[in-house]
């Protein structure tokens, strides 16, 4: 029972942050652009944007540029959960592929490291006055259930261990559509129930700036106006 409950769980919110994070992406791109507004310094052309794109994605260049000690938690945490990310691809995966075998001692360090990073984070939001009074529940909300994910995470790998091999044949199972019975034990369902709720809540939330950031004209536009006119297309809303 608990098994098909988590199932239809997954493929509910699995649905939801499709459909939902294609929806806010095609009303970013939708939005218009009348005028120039890339952030200056900004490159003249179109292979210098794609350069400083992958600057700001895997530096944070504009973050560091803003507030050393805030770009020191955001890139340990986001470095953090892209390593974990990756090391959970061997839930999904059989024959687990040799990048993520390779990363699987990293991921596990990289737990600790999107924790404290996102206790950086919410430390930041609560003491920090100008941060304080533009912050929203729900910053506060999206920061305690990533750091619930986490230190669940933490819990299953160092204190309460779980069958994980019962826990990917689960998620291989919901990949062909065969169900199959899931660990009932109460860490590793708090872990998957917090992070569908993460899943529901991402096209609704602030969270959005990870593919948001790729359609953000601040940063994606070349900044030549004087060399070229610009002149709105129909794809930018006009």
């Amino acid at each position: 029972m608990i098994s098909t409950l988590y199932a239809l769980l997954f493929y509910i919110a699995t649905i939801v942050l499709v459909v939902g994070v294609a929806r806010r992406v095609w009303e970013y791109w939708r939005i218009p652009q009348p005028v120039k507004i890339a952030l200056t310094p900004a490159p003249t052309t179109r292979s210098g944007v794609v350069v400083r794109m992958v600057r700001e994605v895997v530096l944070f260049e504009t973050l560091f540029k803003s507030n050393k000690w805030i770009w020191v938690f955001g890139w340990v945490f986001h470095f953090g959960l892209l390593l974990v990310l990756i090391r959970h691809l061997r839930y999904f995966t059989e024959p687990i592929w040799w990048w993520v075998s390779l990363l699987q001692s990293a991921g596990i360090y990289a737990g600790f490291a999107m924790f404290f990073g996102l206790i950086g984070l919410l430390i930041r939001r609560i003491v920090v006055n100008r941060v304080r009074y533009i912050s929203a529940p729900s910053d506060y909300l999206m920061l305690l259930l990533l750091l619930g994910i986490g230190f669940s995470g933490l819990m299953l790998q160092y204190v309460v261990k779980t069958d994980i091999v019962m826990v990917k044949v689960f998620f291989l199972g919901l990949l062909r559509f065969d169900l199959q019975p899931l660990p009932t034990d109460i860490p590793v369902l708090v872990h998957l129930g917090l992070v569908v709720m993460l899943m529901i809540v991402f096209p609704i939330s602030k969270l959005m700036h990870a593919p948001g950031v790729f359609l953000n004209p601040a940063l994606t536009m070349v900044d030549n106006p004087r060399e070229k006119r610009y002149v709105p297309s129909r794809a930018n809303g006009q």
